[in-house]
């Protein structure tokens, strides 16, 4: 059980560092809504694509509410 733990621990870390970068790179909305798109589709492939424009664009304006 000790090990799913770390293992778990591990994976919730990576996200967070992935989230983290996506929120501090210099770049445009429209890369970063495209490397949201990019993370989920290699993460939920089975996710439909109007619903991944809809997380992806709503997570960029939390991204750009946070900036401010």
């Amino acid at each position: 059980m000790k090990a799913v733990n770390y293992a778990l621990a591990a994976l919730g870390g990576a996200v967070v560092g992935a989230a983290a970068a996506i929120l501090l790179a210099p770049q445009k909305g429209s890369d970063t809504r495209e490397s949201i798109v990019d993370f989920v589709k290699s993460h939920c492939p089975k996710m439909k694509e109007s619903k991944l424009q809809q997380l992806a664009d709503k997570i960029s304006d939390e991204i750009k509410e946070a900036k401010l």
